[in-house]
């Protein structure tokens, strides 16, 4: 059976070569006699894979030596709550952007450990846009500023960082790391998902300044205590193993294309070549306000929701698949990270010019 281009938004379409090597190796890694998923997390031959992981990811994110790398299981959701447990202190205040359905799911999470200040919101708007904001409004004294760099549902994405002081910033890249270059010095927590494009779901992946590990409120379960995980080597508990390997597939996937500046680069062209269509198209219309589009999520529509649903139909008839829009917004989305090759992005632009003209 051919494969198909799948434009899901999560879990998300994996680099062909890595599925073929964990094939390879699914019944027996290397010489050990046995699968990664019957390894001890606490053996040697698991160990040397975890640390191959986190010396990837290092490698490739610009990961400096004074911030702890962490592998946890949860997904980003669990981080909500372990960002407001792990900064906010017994009494601290945290500023945080509602800039989309995430970005409001981790507010309302934060509210039961702390003060939470929402300096800035479109969710008036939909969701059409990065709101804007005043750098005058934000507290010096807040334990952190809370940001969601990319719109997964609403397909819109930062184009600037706000400038928060001496506050760490702390950033939810669940659906663009690893797409786009970032300053992690810039940040005083990085956390994503991994489903989009760090691997298979399973586990999140938090980068954290190691001068704000140990300051955990005193409720704070040890398996959500970045510093116990930290000392740990994310072990408190059974980590997501397989997952684990798989990101470090990925990992070496992605350094075999020249990393993060390659990758950036491809993805620019990938969604520069949907927009451009977008905008001369008679027919599909994009949603999200131009001067903010996500490179990873591109969200569109027809103007008739009938005719939504036939389009996506007929696409999947074509082999190109997952791209009804989100519950909340309905529509379209093409979801196109980093393992999406520009072949499929030219697939879908070919349909889409094709099904115009038939309408």
């Amino acid at each position: 059976m051919n494969r198909v281009y799948n434009f899901a938004p999560g879990p998300s379409a994996l680099p062909l070569p890595v599925l073929e090597k964990a094939a390879a190796e699914l019944a027996c890694y290397g010489d050990t006699g046995m699968s990664v998923m019957e390894m001890s997390h606490r053996s040697s031959m698991y160990l040397d894979i975890y640390r191959h992981a986190e010396a990837l990811l290092r490698e490739v994110m610009g990961v400096p030596e004074d911030y702890a790398v962490l592998f946890l299981p949860g997904g980003a959701t669990a981080q909500f709550a372990a960002i407001p447990m792990n900064l906010m202190g017994e009494d601290g205040s945290a500023d945080y952007i509602d800039s989309g359905n995430f970005a409001h799911g981790a507010l309302v999470e934060a509210k039961k450990f702390g003060k939470v200040r929402v300096v800035a919101s479109s969710r008036e708007e939909n969701y059409m846009r990065i709101p804007s904001w005043n750098e005058a409004d934000f507290d010096p004294n807040a334990k952190y500023f809370h940001i969601t760099t990319n719109n997964t549902i609403f397909g819109t994405r930062y184009t600037e960082l706000p400038k928060t002081g001496k506050v760490p910033l702390a950033a939810d890249m669940s659906s663009n790391i690893l797409s786009e270059r970032y300053n992690v010095s810039d940040f005083g927590v990085i956390y994503a998902g991994a489903q989009k494009n760090i691997g298979p779901a399973g586990m999140a992946i938090v980068i954290v300044r190691k001068d704000l590990l140990g300051q955990a409120q005193a409720s704070t379960p040890k398996i959500y205590d970045w510093a116990k995980q930290a000392e740990a080597e994310s072990m408190v508990n059974t980590p997501p193993t397989y997952t684990i390997y798989m990101a470090g597939l990925c990992l070496e996937w992605l350094k075999a294309q020249g990393g993060v500046e390659a990758i950036e680069k491809v993805n620019i062209e990938k969604a520069k070549l949907l927009y451009d269509f977008l905008d001369e198209s008679k027919l599909f219309k994009g949603t999200a306000d131009p001067a903010f589009r996500s490179r990873m999520n591109v969200t569109y529509v027809t103007g008739d929701k009938d005719r939504d649903a036939d389009f996506v139909k007929q696409a999947a008839k074509a082999g190109l698949v997952n791209l009804k829009g989100h519950r909340l917004v309905g529509g379209i989305r093409a979801s196109i990270y980093n393992a999406m090759p520009m072949e499929g992005v030219q697939a879908l632009v070919s349909f889409m010019k094709e099904y115009e003209a038939h309408v």
